[in-house]
């Protein structure tokens, strides 16, 4: 489970670092991951300060920090 929660960090990293800030669900839609997998990677990723989340309206907006 790790190592998949890994990977996915790891596509939603390279997807923002290509793409910049991007809601929730265009991540989500556009690597085709689960929302469990979604979630339990950018939990990851904040973790170790590499996004930030804001909510925006209805959405969530996730970048990168740099």
């Amino acid at each position: 489970m790790i190592s998949t929660i890994g990977d996915a960090a790891g596509k939603i990293w390279e997807y923002l670092d290509i793409n910049g800030e991007s809601s929730l669900a265009s991540i989500k839609k556009n690597l085709e991951l689960k929302p469990e997998q979604v979630t339990m990677s950018l939990g990851w990723l904040a973790r170790e300060g590499k996004v930030e989340m804001q909510k925006s309206g209805t959405s969530v907006k996730i970048q990168l920090i740099k």
